[in-house]
C-alpha cells in the first residue's frame, strides 16, 4: 500500500511540472507573437522618408588685385520627402519636392536661382500582377517672384501661382519593382493657372490674355524611381509627359527632374540636381523673348545632409 502511495504522489509531481512548464512555453510563444504581428503590421501599412539638404557659400574681398566680387552669399536648399501606404490591394504613394535658391553679390544684386513647389499623390488599386488601376493628383508652382535676365535688364516672368499646374488624371500604374513605377493614361484634365495680372494679361503660358487659368485635356505618362543606388549613393528622378488634345497634341510638354546625393560624411553630402523642361506655350526665350525652348537648370553643392 505504501509503494502504491508513493507511486501515486511522485506521478502527481512530476505532472505538475511538466503543465508549469507548458504553460510558460505557451506564454512566452504568445508574447512573442504578439510582438511580431504588430511590427509586421506596421510595416507593411506606410513606408516614409527623405531627406534635407542645405549648402552655403559665401565670399567677401577688399583691395583684390585679381577681382572680384566684393560680396557674395549663394543659399541652395532642397527638401524632398515621400510617404508610401501599402495594405492588400490598395496603395497610396505621396511625394513632396521644395527647392529654393538664392544668390546675392555686389555686382548681380539678388536673384533667385531654383524654386520648386511640387506634390504629387497617386491612389492605386490591384487588378494584376505589378498593374494597379490608379487616380493620380499633381500640383505644381513655385513660391517667389521670378525675373529672366538680359543686357539690357530683367523682366518679371513667375510668382506664386503664376504659372500653377494642376493635373487630376484617371489611368494604369505599371510596378515591375518596388523602387520603378510609370503611370499611364489616356484622359487627363490640366489646369494653368496665372493669378498675377501683369502675367495673364501678356499671355505667357498659353491663357488667353487676362484669363486667369487654361483648361487642357490629354494623355499623360509619369514615371518614378527612387533608390538607393549603394550605401551612400542615392538617386530620385521623375520624368512627366503631356499632350493636349486640344491644341497641337503633337508638341509634349516634357518635365523631368534629377536628384543625386552622395552622402560624404554624418551630416555633409555632395548634391546634383538636374531639371529639364519643355512648354510649347513657355514662350519667354529667342530673340524676340516670345520664342519656346529648352529649360535647363543645373545645380552641384556640397553641405549639410539630414536624411529621415
Amino acid at each position: 500500500m505504501k509503494r502504491i502511495v508513493l507511486l501515486f504522489v511522485i506521478v502527481i509531481y512530476f505532472s505538475a511540472n511538466a503543465q508549469d512548464e507548458t504553460v510558460k512555453k505557451l506564454k512566452t510563444e504568445s508574447a512573442k507573437t504578439i510582438k511580431k504581428d504588430v511590427a509586421d503590421t506596421s510595416d507593411k501599412l506606410w513606408k516614409s522618408g527623405g531627406l534635407f539638404n542645405l549648402n552655403l557659400s559665401q565670399g567677401s574681398l577688399n583691395n583684390w588685385a585679381a577681382g572680384g566680387d566684393k560680396f557674395s552669399l549663394s543659399l541652395n536648399s532642397i527638401l524632398s520627402v515621400y510617404a508610401f501606404y501599402k495594405k492588400d490591394k490598395h496603395s497610396w504613394d505621396n511625394t513632396l519636392d521644395i527647392n529654393f535658391g538664392y544668390l546675392r553679390s555686389t555686382s548681380l544684386g539678388n536673384r533667385k536661382n531654383d524654386d520648386r513647389f511640387d506634390l504629387l499623390s497617386k491612389y492605386g488599386y490591384a487588378i494584376a500582377d505589378k498593374w494597379d488601376l490608379s487616380g493620380l493628383f499633381n500640383f505644381r508652382t513655385q513660391i517667389a517672384n521670378g525675373y529672366t535676365y538680359s543686357d539690357t535688364g530683367r523682366t518679371f516672368s513667375s510668382s506664386f501661382l503664376s504659372p500653377a499646374y494642376v493635373i487630376l488624371s484617371l489611368g494604369l500604374d505599371y510596378k515591375p519593382a518596388e523602387s520603378f513605377s510609370v503611370f499611364i493614361s489616356p484622359a487627363t484634365a490640366r489646369w494653368v493657372i496665372v493669378t498675377d495680372d501683369s502675367l495673364s494679361a501678356k499671355g505667357l503660358y498659353g491663357v488667353k490674355p487676362g484669363k486667369k487659368s487654361r483648361s487642357e485635356f490629354g494623355a499623360f505618362l509619369s514615371a518614378q524611381f527612387l533608390k538607393d543606388l549603394s550605401k551612400t549613393l542615392n538617386y530620385k528622378a521623375r520624368l512627366d509627359l503631356f499632350s493636349n488634345y486640344k491644341h497641337n497634341p503633337e508638341k509634349i510638354d516634357v518635365f523631368m527632374s534629377n536628384l543625386f546625393s552622395v552622402k560624404l560624411s554624418k551630416i555633409l553630402s555632395a548634391t546634383w540636381n538636374v531639371d529639364l523642361i519643355y512648354d510649347d506655350d513657355v514662350r519667354l526665350f529667342g530673340s524676340d523673348g516670345k520664342s519656346p525652348a529648352w529649360q535647363i537648370k543645373s545645380l552641384v553643392g556640397v553641405g549639410l545632409l539630414v536624411k529621415f
